[in-house]
């Protein structure tokens, strides 16, 4: 199954790609690496979700801003590549976790990008190092960031 097909499957479609906020590009290839620039929980131009972590977000709803910012950074990433199929493997990922004073569960925010990636690129290609950061704050008030480093092919 190919990666637009899972996507497909879980009823989501890749969105068109987030337009910078500022002085920079959504997703830059250099050889076989994509880099995506920090990719925010978007829908339709909007945040669903401000705040932090801890105090007006929870956890849950954290995890699951990240995948939405996981599903951006697919959408980047395919607009580089052009298919999804040829991403052999995400290298990396960085999570942003916008956090009131002493929220710790920023691994677990984090969760919610790394296995969506797996869900649809499968356990090979998606699993990935990773870094779960607490900030802050993150642009627009948003709860989450997520960028990506993938090997493409």
């Amino acid at each position: 199954m190919t990666p637009e097909e899972k996507l497909a499957e879980l009823g989501l479609t890749l969105p068109a790609v987030v337009a910078p906020l500022a002085a920079y590009v959504p997703v830059v290839r250099t050889g076989d690496l994509v880099y995506t620039s920090g990719q925010l929980p978007m829908v339709d131009g909007k945040l669903p979700l401000t705040g932090k972590l801890g105090a007006e977000v929870s956890a849950d709803e954290g995890k699951e801003m990240a995948r939405l910012c996981a599903l951006n950074a697919l959408a980047a990433l395919k607009s580089e590549v052009g298919d999804l199929a040829a991403v052999k493997r995400v290298v990396k990922a960085v999570v942003f976790v916008a956090s009131a004073p002493g929220f710790t569960q920023q691994p677990q925010v984090a969760n919610g990008a790394s296995e969506f990636l797996v869900e649809v690129l499968g356990s090979v290609v998606g699993s990935h190092a990773r870094s779960a950061v607490g900030v802050a704050v993150l642009p627009l008030d948003a709860p989450v960031e997520v960028e990506l480093v993938a090997e493409v092919g």
